[in-house]
């Protein structure tokens, strides 16, 4: 089918068609697999590299940190203990001490600049300066959110960014990067003179993927409101009409993925000159998706005197090649290790299993997380059709599931992330799409269905739950097909002090690894202690056996409160959107009706919806091995499954 050149194929090739594997526009109009597309070929190949005199440049001001007196008094020695004890370490000259409160940041008076504009200066209009109001419009927010202590990363980083110098910082994923470099980019772009007609933004933000780029902009409108910033969301695969119209109008903070902004830059909608914040979210992963030649095309727009920050969760050769090219005499900030780590406040679980083991086992795992209070769960599955058959397969059976990856369009991925951030549906089932960028505060359990090709991927999978410092539990289904991973997977959990499931450490001797260790080898998982009734029958991957890791075998059992009483219908529709029917009347049979487990052997006291032969993969399995009570005469109202817009092909 012929389209257009231009056409939104060359966008959703860089920003949207990676996870397919396809990109760029069409064969005959320089379209390629790497996501170079479009008319010219390769993206930016308009641009041209500007040539910068500084001489000729407007002046400004970018060092606006003012050191606390508390912090003034501290000792050499308690820096350096108080840096030890968050893991933090520091590589440059002259960084700034880092702050043990959120009062020691001292973010500075926002400035109003009256009179004086561009042209009337020209002619001697002079330029007036006075204090509007004080610190309010930065720290009115965080007071707000009723935190009690900078994260180690803000510690250190709020200090450095506010004094102007560049900066590399190398920290997990949920460690606050995000308000790390915001902040002080609001205090910069308040210390500025106002846009003006034809300007663009003074701070830009780049991001890998879009659900990244849209959540920085909502923390970035969030704390922008009291300074009267505006900022907007650049990226592919969404309509450009309101994006351009936005930049028109002027922004004062733009959040891009590198294929759109060099879109806009190309076609003159938006230009660079007044950039004077730099911001590379995410460093490593935008060059792990081929964004390096698109990176150097955008800074090449922008004056080399500008304060760049560069954020990265590792520090391969790459992504320290990069740093020595855009930045200059910067302070590297490290917390935690160098090498590839883990959120030490998530509980990994690792269940050595066959692929054939694994719907069974995820079944029984979600029938515990659905009775805990907190049950937002992801599973990241490895392919698109795995994620639409996977959520089909849930919905029939009256899970409250939604499925996420990159053939869905904008409109709905929108939608469903918004459905599964405000608990309507606890359960999301994701491609490795949303594995970055995707940050909902209350996620409490990560489950990688199908182990990722890499353990930097692992890392970031798991990295969506224990968000700015809370706990999170993340369960792995790992079979012999992912052997080759498992002594990097071995390392991940060793420096995180997590126990090591033995078959996991017989897999990697097998493979010829040597990897040993763990805490002393004896697998324990701390939640399972609150099902001390009963016994367990089903083989859960959170069984142990005196020491020898997980059991499948006829003498353990463990007691589940289900969320949903019997399985729903399955007169559900092949398609994993759309609006089947469920349970003959169109809702799902997803209820609040509460399996209740006595202390008594066999599980004598349980109150189930009636027996039905739920079906795996088209195929009935046995129902549960317990005897069935009598179906109670009434059931709670059914809660209706979540619509689909019209929009959406059915």
């Amino acid at each position: 089918v012929y389209k257009m050149p231009g056409y939104s194929d060359r966008d959703r090739g860089r920003d949207g068609g990676r996870d397919r594997g396809y990109g760029g526009g069409p064969p005959r109009f320089g379209g390629n697999r790497g996501g170079g597309g479009g008319k010219f070929g390769n993206p930016g190949d308009r641009l041209r590299k500007k040539h910068w005199n500084l001489d000729e440049l407007p002046k400004f001001e970018k060092n606006f940190y003012q050191q606390h007196p508390d912090i003034t008094r501290r000792s050499p020695q308690e820096v350096e203990q108080y840096r030890r004890s968050k893991a933090i370490t520091v590589k440059g000259r002259e960084c700034p001490y880092p702050i043990t409160k959120f009062s020691e940041a001292s973010f500075p008076c926002k400035f109003i600049t009256v009179g004086g504009s561009k042209s009337q200066r020209s002619v001697g209009v002079p330029q007036l300066t006075v204090v509007l109001y004080s610190t309010a419009y930065v720290m009115d927010v965080i007071n707000k959110q009723n935190w009690t202590e900078p994260t180690p990363i803000q510690a250190q980083g709020w200090p450095l960014a506010l004094s102007g110098k560049d900066m590399v910082g190398i920290a997990q994923t949920g460690s606050g990067k995000t308000l790390s470099y915001l902040l002080p980019a609001i205090v910069h772009i308040n210390h500025q003179p106002f846009l003006e007609r034809g300007d663009g933004p003074i701070c830009l933000v780049l991001a890998p993927t879009r659900e990244l780029a849209q959540q920085v902009q909502q923390v970035a409108a969030e704390y922008g409101r009291a300074s009267r910033l505006k900022s907007t969301c650049i990226y592919g695969g969404a309509p450009k009409g309101p994006q351009i119209r936005d930049l028109e109008r002027g922004v004062e903070i733009c959040i891009a993925t590198p294929g759109r902004l060099i879109d806009f830059l190309e076609a003159g909608k938006t230009n660079l000159r007044r950039c004077t914040y730099l911001v590379l979210d995410e460093a490593d992963r935008m060059l792990d998706m081929g964004f390096e030649p698109q990176i150097r095309k955008i800074v090449d727009q922008i004056r080399p005197d500008r304060q760049t920050l560069m954020w990265s969760a590792t520090w391969p050769k790459e992504v320290r090649q990069l740093a020595e090219d855009f930045l200059k005499e910067y302070v590297q900030i490290n917390v935690g290790a160098l090498q590839l780590s883990a959120n030490h406040n998530i509980l990994q679980i690792v269940d050595v299993c066959n692929d054939g083991e694994k719907e069974n086992k995820l079944i029984r795992l979600l029938e515990e997380i659905m009775s805990e209070k907190e049950n937002k769960t992801i599973i990241f599955v490895e392919t698109k059709r795995r994620c639409d058959d996977l959520t089909r397969r849930m919905r029939r059976d009256g899970w409250p599931a939604m499925g996420i990856h990159g053939d869905k369009s904008q409109q709905e991925r929108d939608w469903v992330l918004n459905e599964f951030k405000y608990g309507k549906a606890p359960i999301l089932i994701a491609t490795d799409v949303a594995s970055r960028g995707l940050d909902v505060e209350d996620v409490k359990f990560v489950i990688n269905f199908d182990y990722p090709n890499n353990s930097e991927d692992y890392i970031h999978r798991i990295g969506r739950t224990a968000r700015s410092q809370k706990t999170g539990t993340a369960y792995t289904f790992f079979t012999p097909n992912n052997m080759r991973q498992a002594s990097d997977l071995i390392s991940v959990l060793r420096e995180a002090n997590q126990a090591i499931n033995p078959k996991l450490l017989q897999m990697a001797e097998d493979r010829g690894g040597r990897s040993r260790g763990g805490r002393g080898g004896d697998y324990r998982d701390d939640r399972r202690d609150r099902y001390s009734s009963g016994r367990r029958d089903f083989g859960s991957f959170r069984d142990r056996d005196n020491g020898r890791g997980f059991d499948n075998g006829p003498n353990k059992a463990f007691g589940t409160n289900t969320q949903n009483g019997g399985y729903g219908g399955s007169n559900s529709s092949t398609n994993g959107f759309s609006g089947g029917s469920y349970n003959g009347n169109g809702q799902s049979n997803f209820s609040n009706n509460q399996t209740a487990f006595g202390a008594q052997n066999n599980f004598q006291a349980q109150q189930f919806a009636p027996a039905k032969a739920a079906t795996q993969n088209g195929t009935s399995h046995p129902p549960f091995p317990f005897p069935q009570a009598q179906a109670p005469q009434q059931h709670p109202p059914p809660l209706v499954p979540y619509p689909m817009p019209p929009q959406f092909s059915q």
